[in-house]
């Protein structure tokens, strides 16, 4: 069955789109995909496979702001990376990212990303590196570090020294979770 990829930016999308979408994430993720998550995933530019059946996978790349090295970089956080269940381990997980690993490199100093366990090894086997370093956000007050995300926190094109322990990233403050 041939698939189709696409990129387009939110306001690309038409509403009839974006609700497949949020399905695809609600069933990908178990009922485990929340109204902030799904925000998340707004406000960039996806990435969309369409087979016979209509949307078989999804990703997003929106930008955010991270402090790394005193140095203030917009980023590519890449959010709503889904497969829908018939069609997973089929290859179109590494589709997904290829097209938003083009727009990381295109368009942001270099991507970031939250895995799953299940994500992790999609995202290792396509040179993402867990960031070595301390994960921060700032917050409604102040600088609060975010422990539950050092280690499950990716990011490619790595920086050098991305396995420096010393090397935090702060990134910038969003309702729901920060990562």
């Amino acid at each position: 069955m041939a698939v189709e990829i696409r990129t387009a930016h939110t306001a690309e999308l038409a509403p009839a789109e974006l609700l497949a979408v949020r399905a695809l994430l609600h069933d990908a993720f178990d009922g485990d995909f929340d109204d902030d998550d799904w925000d998340h995933t707004l406000g960039g530019v996806h990435a969309l496979a369409y087979d016979g059946r209509g949307l078989a996978a999804h990703g997003a790349v929106v930008m955010r702001r991270v402090r790394y090295r005193g140095r203030w970089l917009r980023i590519g956080y890449v959010e709503g990376v889904a497969v829908r269940h018939d069609v997973r381990r089929t290859g179109l997980g590494g589709r997904i990212m290829a097209a938003l690993e083009g727009i990381v490199t295109r368009a942001y100093a270099f991507g970031a990303l939250s895995a799953s366990d299940d994500g992790a090894r999609l995202y290792a086997a396509r040179g993402w590196r867990a960031w070595g370093g301390r994960i921060l956000a700032l917050g409604p007050d102040g600088v609060a570090r975010l422990a539950e995300e050092e280690g499950s926190t990716y990011v490619w094109p790595a920086p050098a020294d991305a396995a420096d322990p010393g090397a935090e990233l702060l990134f910038d403050w969003r309702d729901g979770d920060v990562l």
